[in-house]
């Protein structure tokens, strides 16, 4: 999974793609500056954002997906 990370979060982290998709009207549990992205990869979720003055990537939460669940559900 780490591998994966890296190479969706290396290059545009910002752009969607079928893997990876802006949250919109979302209130993360944890401290972030919107906009909050999330990845997925396979049956897991990884939330971040990112800071484009020091171009970097802030993963702020991995969680696992079950199916029928919603993101909402799972922060």
């Amino acid at each position: 999974m780490l591998k994966a990370i890296v190479v969706q979060l290396t290059w545009e982290p910002t752009r969607p793609t079928r893997h990876r998709k802006m949250l919109v009207n979302i209130e993360p549990p944890w401290d972030a500056e919107p906009p909050i992205w999330e990845l997925r990869v396979g049956a897991y979720r990884v939330f971040y954002d990112v800071s484009a003055p020091a171009a970097t990537v802030y993963v702020r939460a991995i969680r696992q997906k079950p199916p029928g669940k919603r993101t909402e559900e799972i922060l």
